[in-house]
Parts: C-alpha cells; sequence; structure tokens
C-alpha cells in the first residue's frame, strides 16, 4: 500500500545573545497528486510545544556555559515528553554576538549531539533573516494578503532583516543593532560591552569600560544612535559610515514598494506594548524605535510570533523534501552531515566525457577543495537528457571526474534540480565501477554555497529530508 501522508518531529532551538529557547513542530507531509513525480511537500506545521526562555548561560564575555544550555536542552525535552531519538529534522541556530563566541562551534555540536538523531547546527545572518521572517508568519501574510513585507527581528545582539513579496523571501540583511550590545544594571553599571557599542560610543564621543557608572542620558545616546542606523538599514541603502560598519552582510536589495513593517524578536515584544526591564538597552532601543517609526513609509503591523520567531523558523521551516524518485546505496550511514555544495555548469548541448570531467574538476577548485578529500554534493540543474545513451555517458563522466573519492570509498553525493536522480543513480550502478556509497537525489532547489545536512530517509527510502544552512561564524 503506497503511503501518501507522513508525519515527523522537528525541533528549533534558539541561543541568541540575550535568551535561548527550543519549539517542537510537528511537520506534515502529503503527496502533490499534481506532480508528475508525485513528490512529497509540506503541508502542515503545528507547534506542539513552545518551551521556556531562559537568559542565554555565560562563563565570561567570550564564552558560553555548553554544561548549562545542554542541561536546559535535556530539562524542556523531558518537560514536553519528548524523547531525543523521535525526533527527525530542525535546527540549532546560534545568532547574533553568541555565534562570535570562543566555543560557538561547541555550541552547536554539543546541542546536535544531544537534540536528536538529525538536527542541523546552522549559524548565519542571511540564513536567520529567512527562517525569522518565516517563523514570525511575516512571509505568510505575505502571500494571504499579496503584500510586500519588510521584517526585522531585532535580538541581543543582531537585527535580521527581510523582504517577503507573495509567500517568497526575496531579499535578507543583517546588522549588529541589539539590547545586549550594552550590558547596564539598575545602578547604572555596564556589565557588558560589545564591539558595536564601542563603535557607536566612539561616533558619538563617549568612551565607557566594563565597570563604569554611565549616566542615564548617555546610555539615551547609545540606544537613539543604535535606533537610527536600524531605521536608515531598513529604509535604505545604508548610506551613514556608522551605519556601514554595523552591518553584518550587503544591503537589502528593495522593490518598488514595501506596503507593511513588522518587528519580531525579544526588542518586538517591548515595541508593542509589552515592559520589562533586562539589564540592558532593550527597553531604552525599543522606545527610540517607537519615536522613529514616522519615517517608515507604511504602517507597522504586529506578526503573530515575536520573541519565538527564530526558534518556530528553525523548527518548521528549514527543511526541504527530496523527489520521490532518488538513489541511495543502502550501506550509507545517515544522517550526512556539513556536506558543501558545489555547482557544476554541465550543459546538455555540450554532454561528453570531456565536459563533465572539465567542469565538476572547475566546481572543485571554485572551493580550493581537491577531489577525494572530503564528502560533497555536486549539483547539477539539468545535465542530461533521460535517454539510455546519454544516461550511460552522464555515468561514465562521473566515475572519471571522481577516481580518488572511489578509491577513498568517499560518499558520491549527486543532487538535481529535475527529476532524474533514480534514472542516473541505476545506470551509474550497472554501467560503471562506481557499485557503493551512492547517492543521487533530485526536485531540491540549492545554491553554491550552501552546507547541507541529509536525513535518514523516509517513506521506505523514496524521500530524503534535506536541512540547508549557512555555517559561517562571523568574527568580522
Amino acid at each position: 500500500m503506497e503511503i501518501n501522508e507522513i508525519e515527523i518531529l522537528s525541533v528549533g532551538v534558539d541561543v541568541g545573545s540575550s535568551t535561548s529557547h527550543l519549539v517542537f513542530s510537528n511537520l506534515v507531509l502529503k503527496r502533490d497528486e499534481r506532480s508528475d513525480s508525485r513528490r512529497f511537500h509540506i503541508q502542515e506545521r503545528n507547534i506542539v510545544y513552545e518551551g521556556r526562555i531562559i537568559n542565554t548561560p555565560f562563563l565570561d564575555n567570550k564564552t558560553i556555559d555548553i554544561d548549562k544550555l545542554t542541561d536546559f536542552l535535556k530539562e524542556e525535552y523531558k518537560s514536553a515528553g519528548i524523547d531525543p531519538a523521535d525526533i527527525q529534522t530542525g535546527a540549532v541556530v546560534v545568532t547574533g554576538e553568541t555565534a562570535k563566541k570562543d566555543n560557538a562551534r561547541q555550541i552547536v555540536e554539543a546541542l546536535s549531539k544531544d537534540a536528536g538523531k538529525f538536527v542541523a547546527a546552522t549559524a548565519g545572518p542571511n540564513f536567520e533573516s529567512l527562517i525569522a521572517a518565516m517563523g514570525s508568519g511575516a512571509t505568510n501574510r505575505s502571500k494571504n494578503y499579496n503584500k510586500t513585507i519588510l521584517s526585522c527581528d531585532i535580538g541581543g545582539g543582531t537585527s535580521n532583516i527581510a523582504i517577503s513579496k507573495n509567500g517568497e523571501i526575496i531579499s535578507t540583511s543583517s546588522i549588529s543593532v541589539g539590547a545586549v550590545l550594552l550590558g547596564v544594571n539598575p545602578e547604572g553599571k555596564i556589565w557588558r560591552i560589545d564591539k558595536p557599542a564601542i563603535k557607536v560610543m566612539e561616533h558619538i564621543g563617549l568612551n565607557y569600560k566594563i565597570g563604569d557608572q554611565i549616566p542615564r542620558e548617555d546610555i539615551d545616546r547609545i540606544a537613539t544612535k543604535f535606533a537610527e542606523v536600524l531605521i536608515e538599514v531598513i529604509t535604505g541603502p545604508a548610506s551613514s559610515s556608522l551605519a556601514r560598519q554595523l552591518m553584518v552582510t550587503n544591503d537589502l536589495d528593495f522593490p518598488e514598494k514595501i506596503d507593511e513593517y513588522s518587528f519580531s524578536g525579544g526588542v518586538a515584544e517591548l515595541i508593542y506594548g509589552r515592559n520589562g526591564n533586562y539589564d540592558d538597552i532593550g527597553q531604552i532601543l525599543a522606545n527610540k524605535i517607537n519615536s522613529l517609526k514616522f519615517k517608515l513609509a507604511s504602517p507597522v503591523i504586529e506578526p503573530v510570533n515575536k520573541i519565538r520567531a527564530t526558534g518556530i523558523g528553525a523548527g518548521a521551516y528549514s527543511l526541504s523534501i527530496s523527489g520521490s524518485s532518488g538513489f541511495m546505496d543502502n550501506k550509507l550511514s545517515f544522517p550526512i552531515k556539513n556536506v558543501p555544495v558545489l555547482r557544476v555548469d554541465v550543459e546538455r548541448s555540450k554532454l561528453s566525457v570531456e565536459h563533465v570531467v572539465s567542469q565538476i574538476n572547475i566546481s572543485f577548485h571554485r572551493f580550493d577543495l581537491n577531489e577525494g578529500e572530503e564528502t560533497v554534493a555536486l549539483y547539477f540543474k539539468d545535465p542530461v537528457r533521460a535517454s539510455y545513451p546519454k544516461l550511460e555517458l552522464f555515468a561514465k563522466s562521473i566515475e572519471a571526474a571522481l577516481p580518488v573519492s572511489i578509491e577513498n570509498n568517499i560518499p558520491i553525493i549527486l543532487i538535481f534540480e529535475k527529476d532524474i536522480a533514480c534514472s542516473v543513480g541505476n545506470v551509474i550502478r550497472r554501467e560503471t565501477g562506481l557499485k557503493t556509497n551512492l547517492l543521487s537525489l533530485d526536485e531540491l532547489i540549492l545554491e553554491e554555497g550552501d552546507w547541507i545536512d541529509i536525513g535518514e530517509p523516509l517513506v521506505a527510502g523514496q524521500v530524503f529530508p534535506v536541512t540547508v544552512k549557512s555555517l559561517v561564524f562571523n568574527r568580522n
């Protein structure tokens, strides 16, 4: 009996500069009867548990407390009544200033290990902007109301910005504006200063260090400057020298018109009326942003999710599903993690062994990689027609291009945009010496520079959950 619907449990873990939390989501996958390949699509995303929100624990200003975070994660699983072994997909997102800490990589490795058999560890400002827009509800609203919405997720260390148009995210950006870039206790004593706050202070002629007393008027001046820079960027492009210094990514690519603006993240809770003092500049920053909203050309709307937007996005929107006609060697073990995607520009009209080998070599060289040293995913758009002679030629070209990988028993991962993976896999096995360690997937849209995790196959090995991610730990 054919399976037409499956459910998988996903987790989204957000380790932010200020707070950390997790969200469990149930994802419902259904076959698309209108698709030629009858591939699975995610039809429903239902949140089943929203955990506690804790202050992100630090051992010192440069080091995150991994043990406390791991203990928190285990407690949340227990509270939710969920076994980590039941988790099939999701993402650990280390965001903002936290991604710059000395042990950021160890954090994602530790949390991924304890969070389930397939959780992607990810950090990267554009990726954060994307999942925050989806998790806040802004992207879905842009589809339902046929609008172009600029959403801005303001956390402890960064503000992650995305433009959603008719249900698609068309541009993302990020800037170092956040609540805990300057930490001040109720007595006015500074307990934390991050580099972006130092840049702002230098710009307005202030000079404070940790342990100093700072008057309220100077806190206001700093928060005001952060708010002004953020408004400058979301009305764009960033033109002032300070804005350029604080940008984490490139500018947004603006469309002709923004219909609505929305804010999410911890600071957004304060923008929309919640009060709170968290020994940082969050409340003052929120007030300053509210005072500058008149500079926005369109109305500000309140999103469905605010402080939990990134966690919800990581758990419910980071997943892609491969087509239903993949090919897998049964000896492969999953998950396969942290695989770089190399685009291979094979033209069907030029199909030959020499052409394919040449293009694969060019792809390795673009990344300064040597064939056979590590696992990569070779990504082809539409390289070969589905005729046996052409498929055989392509198969032999793949074998000729990857001699060291084959000799070293490194997994050969081929990904296609078109529905051809099963045919390619079968012909490679039949017509070449590449008999094992082969995985061929299709109907995935990737970009060069993406990193992917490939999870345990679903539906009797027909489809694969693939999480596209960024592993860029920004240290600039």
